[in-house]
């Protein structure tokens, strides 16, 4: 694609590597002073700053958003001085957090209302992926939008799917989520059962890689149980945040996720007992505490 002027709202831990990949294949970036202070890095190389996320979306063509929450990305689209007041036909505003579906589609509709395009493209992979450039992206929106964002989610990832309409990248995190959170339960079940009954709990995992139960969560969040090494990765109070928004929604569209309820918890409980900055992983100390007995 030709180069272009982006703008960048969230530049964390996140969108900081994000960005520089952008920056790396050319494109002119620029963030608002708006939200979180920018690394040396990106600065270094050519990062510009801009005063409100208004004055962003007037400088520049497409606008990526990657913040923590539906609030703060409801804040910097329609709050004072907000990307929206700063759109006109023919920009392009992509959001790549991970926030509410249902809101998500509100935001859409006024984005849409200005002539500019939306995308939901919230992301799987965590900081490694981030920094590897291989995270899965998946996007709700428009073929047109889609088609123009694709060499920058190119650019970004390496699974991206065009899932539907805004709103449904959305579903498809919050479903990932509860998959993953599910499964983490699941396998912190079993290694602190085997474990009490005086199995090894290294070799049981090793048998059940060789089996159906086999999965990627096992070879490496069974790994961490068994290790003791919860440095995050993915944390749980983010966790948290994303089947509180699988649960939320579940209750507005009047649907049922009993499993997801009690995992939610379960990591309500690491959370309580000083646990929410460890990996997710450490959702197994909640079982352990509960067992008075410990993976190792």
């Amino acid at each position: 694609m030709n180069m272009a002027d982006i703008g960048f709202i969230g530049l964390g831990i996140m969108g900081t590597p994000m960005a520089r990949h952008l920056q790396d294949a050319g494109h002119d970036l620029y963030t608002s002073k708006f939200f979180i202070e920018p690394r040396q890095e990106l600065i270094d190389n050519g990062l510009k700053i801009v005063e409100s996320p208004k004055a962003l979306a007037e400088k520049t063509d497409i606008i990526i958003l990657m913040l923590p929450d539906t609030p703060e990305v409801k804040d910097v689209l329609f709050g004072e001085n907000g990307v929206v007041f700063g759109l006109k036909p023919g920009k392009l505003v992509i959001d790549m957090s991970s926030i509410s579906p249902i809101e998500t589609k509100e935001f859409a509709r006024k984005v849409r209302e200005t002539g500019s395009e939306y995308i939901d493209a919230p992301v799987s992979g965590g900081e490694v992926g981030a920094k590897n450039a291989t995270l899965s992206i998946m996007a709700g929106g428009e073929q047109s939008a889609f088609d123009r964002a694709l060499p920058l989610f190119k650019l970004l990832g390496k699974n991206i799917t065009l899932v539907g309409d805004c709103g449904d990248g959305q579903v498809t995190k919050v479903a990932n989520q509860i998959i993953v959170a599910l499964t983490i339960e699941a396998i912190s079940e079993a290694l602190v059962l085997a474990s009490k009954a005086g199995a090894n709990p290294a070799r049981v995992r090793e048998a059940l890689m060789g089996g159906f139960a086999s999965s990627r969560i096992l070879e490496l969040h069974g790994d961490r149980m068994i290790k003791r090494t919860f440095e995050p990765g993915f944390r749980i109070s983010l966790h948290q945040k994303d089947l509180n928004l699988a649960l939320q929604s579940a209750k507005t569209l009047g649907v049922s996720l009993p499993n997801t309820a009690s995992t939610q918890e379960l990591f309500n409980s690491c959370a309580a007992n000083g646990d929410g900055g460890l990996d997710h992983s450490g959702l197994v100390r909640a079982l352990e505490r509960i067992a008075n007995h410990e993976v190792a």
